[in-house]
């Protein structure tokens, strides 16, 4: 069947109303932009009820405004709506054991719950909401409310503020100097001396019976991370100064009142590091001081990028900005590590702390000259990677990337052995200890990078035991008895779903949840091969492939681009991008091919992939796409001329880039909520990949879209909300602004007045992808049917 011939089939009609655009598909565009209107409401949080008896999960089955909380009984085997009952539905607790206690934060207020007879007991409640509940062994719960921190002793049942941090600079000790005059009248007159040693008298008893609370002035500073010893000793807290970074504006235009306003956002991308202290404050001496984080190693190395700039120094005069991360204690010891790492993303330490002094024992040090990040690492510095303490109190884990790939060792802080416990060409995602300290819980893509398998891992022998494996992922939460596991699974074409299996080999997963609606199923949804290309550097680049049956392939392609950059896509389980994946689908029914790729930056696949995009977004990760093209050209028969692409956030950026940097190789590009220039876009994502924007001004430029506007030949459709406050509205301005300058006209805009980043409206998105799809039907089939 040739092209003309398809084209004169398409038969129905893509809205069921408009006959402009025919649609081959059985799928109808403003159906499936419905999102879980039309897939159903899948379940979402599973965790487990304090006793073990229910497995719980949020879940919507009724289409109502929001969701509910759901429990599974195990003993009935019968799922309800669990009514508020904090033993049961809790999700917001601090899981300590005191005998059969344990001590919880439920709705800002402190409760204890009686495990053996399962009952609340209000602790504490105020108009200020409890937060940061702590139970470090002894006979104190520890808690934060506003500036002052208070202990509950479970013993005589008592609540007391024993700290509390206060606005401003400590007053002065000395006492101020007395003058000649105050001098002479207190030698002169009797009444001034007798008035002296009545008020000291009198200052004498008040302070007998007064109750002084420790405190320290934060000055300028903001306090977070209030820790406790388990001796209940010390108290460590960090100090931050925040960023002189200007916040941004969004502005919205649709309101009740019809006028618009103004609503903050964050700032963008900057050089203004923030500065981070450790406070350990000595309850038995009464006294605060620092901990000392000059030794750290290379703390003043500078980064290699430095040197294309001219700069051969190889040291700072002073200590890099760095961010102390939550003390971890072993046991009921104050044995203890902490994750630290430098704000300009380098360098990542784990180090002990001696709490009597505030000095420092580096154990760990890694060290990335692109960024520090993977799995069980963390790619944000305000996040602190895996972490934990074996039950001997003497030996920590941690996972690293410095075989390419983020592993589990373990550091043994006595002897200083260290070992690894996996390893291999795959990653672990999640890790976790069970309660006998016997065994790691580990989630990992061993089978496949685009599956999340579940195993035992024998702390002692390393021996690893496949529990969960099967393609897909899965998403695991042990049981407080560990005997059972609460499953979300999902596999690529079949939604999550909330599952129940043993905590075993050889064991089932029994589906406890049924979302998806009459209309889904009602569909046969085209299950996408995960297929490889070589990239032109000889690495091999997964891919998802959507192929058309021969009666309807029309020669033409579309490359999607997934978001986030350090995202993946190209994988075996159900995408967050299912709306896209829903498309896809109508695309494929109407004779288009679709290749989705975990190009260079995406997740699942080690140190290297990850980092391939250091100073040059819209590199490799560019290249895999136009190497993708020409995989398609080649293997599949695609016309050169009739591919387009499209994507969001990170892969609206890489659209722009490819038709900005490579006009002619895409007929059309839709280019969704883009980045337009990465001096504009937050600190966190962008100072990572890209480094300070005054110190590395070639990678911002190099890699931002608007300092290539002149070349844009190829038709692009750009849209974007308008209340962003992710990628702003700003960005796609911006470049608008150029291309009238430079007299382009191969363009569109749509705006989106009440959406942000992620489209919350389901007529938002059809209006979206209707025009997506008349792009694509313009471009590479009705324009090139003559």
């Amino acid at each position: 069947m040739n092209l003309l011939t398809v084209t004169a089939a398409l038969l129905i009609s893509i809205f069921a109303n408009a006959q402009d655009y025919q649609n081959n598909s059985d799928l109808v565009l403003r159906d499936i932009m419905k999102g879980h209107d039309f897939v159903g409401h899948l379940p979402t949080n599973v965790h487990w009820s304090l006793t073990g008896e229910h497995l719980l999960f949020s879940w919507n089955p009724e289409s109502a405004p929001g969701n509910s909380t759901y429990g599974y009984q195990l003993k009935s085997k019968e799922t309800e709506v669990i009514m508020p009952d904090f033993y049961q539905s809790n999700t917001d607790y601090y899981g300590g054991n005191l005998e059969d206690y344990q001590f919880i934060n439920e709705q800002g207020a402190l409760y204890q719950f009686d495990a053996k007879n399962k009952t609340m007991q209000l602790i504490y409640r105020s108009s200020s909401r409890v937060r940061n509940v702590q139970y470090t062994g002894g006979n104190y719960v520890y808690f934060q409310v506003g500036d002052d921190v208070l202990a509950y002793c479970t013993k005589d049942k008592c609540i007391e503020t024993i700290f509390t941090f206060k606005d401003g600079n400590a007053p002065s000790t000395t006492p101020p100097p007395t003058s000649h005059w105050t001098e002479e009248e207190r030698q002169l007159f009797q009444f001034i001396r007798e008035q002296e040693e009545s008020n000291a008298w009198y200052e004498e008893k008040y302070e007998m019976w007064t109750h002084k609370i420790p405190s320290f002035h934060k000055g300028q500073e903001s306090v977070s991370n209030v820790q406790f010893s388990p001796d209940g000793r010390y108290m460590t807290f960090r100090l931050h100064t925040a960023t002189k970074a200007e916040d941004t504006h969004v502005e919205h235009h649709i309101s009740q009142d019809g006028h618009t306003y103004t609503s903050n956002a964050r700032s963008k991308v900057h050089d203004a590091d923030p500065n981070n202290r450790l406070a350990i404050y000595d309850f038995d001496r009464d006294t605060t001081y620092f901990v000392d984080c000059s030794t750290l190693t290379d703390i003043r190395k500078k980064p290699e990028y430095l040197k294309e700039y001219g700069d051969t120094t190889t040291r700072y005069d002073a200590d890099r900005n760095i961010i102390m991360h939550s003390v971890v204690y072993a046991a009921v010891s104050n044995v203890n590590v902490m994750d630290i790492r430098s704000y300009d993303n380098k360098d990542r330490w784990i180090v002990s702390i001696d709490l009597s002094t505030g000095k420092i024992t580096e154990r760990e040090h890694q060290h990335d000259e692109a960024w520090i990040g993977g799995p069980g690492i963390s790619n944000w510095n305000m996040v602190s990677g895996t972490l934990g303490w074996l039950n001997d109190a003497s030996t920590f884990y941690f996972q690293s990337e410095e075989t390419g790939y983020s592993h589990l060792y373990t550091h043994n802080i006595s002897n200083g052995s260290r070992a690894s416990v996996t390893s291999g060409n795959w990653e672990v995602q999640n890790v976790s200890l069970s309660q006998d300290g016997t065994t790691f819980y580990v989630i990992s893509n061993e089978t496949h990078p685009g599956d999340k398998g579940f195993y035992h891992i024998d702390v002692q022998s390393k021996k690893r035991t496949a529990i969960l494996t099967q393609p897909g992922a899965h998403e695991v939460l042990v049981s407080p008895d560990e005997k059972w596991l609460a499953v979300r699974y999902s596999y690529k074409n079949k939604p999550w779903e909330v599952y129940l299996a043993p905590n075993k080999t050889g064991g089932e997963m029994t589906q406890i949840t049924h979302s998806t609606s009459e209309m889904f199923q009602n569909y046969a949804w085209f299950e996408p091969a995960i297929t490889q290309f070589k990239a032109s550097d000889g690495v091999l680049v997964n891919a998802r492939l959507y192929s058309p049956d021969e009666n309807v392939k029309n020669n033409a392609a579309v490359i999607f681009v997934h978001g986030a950059g350090y995202l993946q896509n190209a994988h075996n389980w159900w995408s967050s991008y299912f709306r896209e994946y829903m498309f896809h689908n109508l695309l494929r029914d109407n004779g288009f091919t679709v290749l989705d790729i975990d190009y260079r930056a995406s997740a699942g696949y080690g140190r290297d992939h990850r980092t391939a995009i250091y100073r040059h977004m819209g590199g490799k990760d560019l290249s895999d796409q136009i190497d993708g093209r020409q995989w398609l050209i080649d293997s599949l028969g695609i016309d050169p001329d009739r591919v387009g692409m499209y994507g969001g956030s990170y892969g609206g950026f890489i659209t722009l880039m490819a038709l900005l940097t490579e006009p002619g190789k895409f007929q059309g590009g839709a280019a969704l909520r883009s980045v337009t220039d990465w001096y504009h876009y937050n600190h966190e994502y962008t100072s990572n990949i890209l480094n300070y924007p005054s110190s590395d001004t070639l990678a911002y430029e190099r890699s931002s879209p608007i300092y290539y506007a002149d070349n844009l030949e190829d038709r692009l459709v750009m849209l974007h909300g308008m209340v962003d406050d992710n990628v702003q509205f700003q960005d796609v301005v911006r470049l608008s602004q150029r291309f009238i300058e430079l007299g382009k006209e191969n363009w569109d805009l749509a705006v989106f007045p009440v959406e942000a980043h992620g489209f919350q409206k389901g007529y938002s998105w059809a209006d979206e992808y209707r025009r997506i799809y008349e792009l694509f039907m313009d471009e590479l089939i009705l324009n090139k049917t003559e």
